[in-house]
């Protein structure tokens, strides 16, 4: 990115990673994500760059979370049913 004046550079908003990891995986977690996500903007135009870095940080922390979450929810599900079918086939 490249600086403006005396700006630092626009921290990326991970708004699609926020939003793709709340619909997707986990919604709670999903939806922290999206507000940091929207903070961004908004504080890197009041000129609060500090704050607009550490809610990009947040954003994208969030996001990884909310997919970690979905990622072990899904794995544990598959685990589960994988061996209720293996006790299925096993009684029959």
């Amino acid at each position: 990115m490249e600086q403006i004046g005396n700006k630092p550079p626009r921290p990326n908003s991970y708004l699609a990673l926020a939003i793709i990891s709340t619909i997707v995986c986990c919604l709670p977690t999903g939806i922290v994500s999206i507000v940091y996500a929207t903070q961004v903007n908004s504080a890197y135009e009041d000129g609060d760059y500090a704050k607009a870095e550490s809610s990009s940080r947040n954003a994208k922390t969030w996001g990884l979370v909310s997919i970690g979450i979905g990622v072990l929810g899904i794995t544990i599900y598959i685990l589960f049913f994988g061996l209720a079918m293996f006790g299925a086939m096993a009684n029959a």
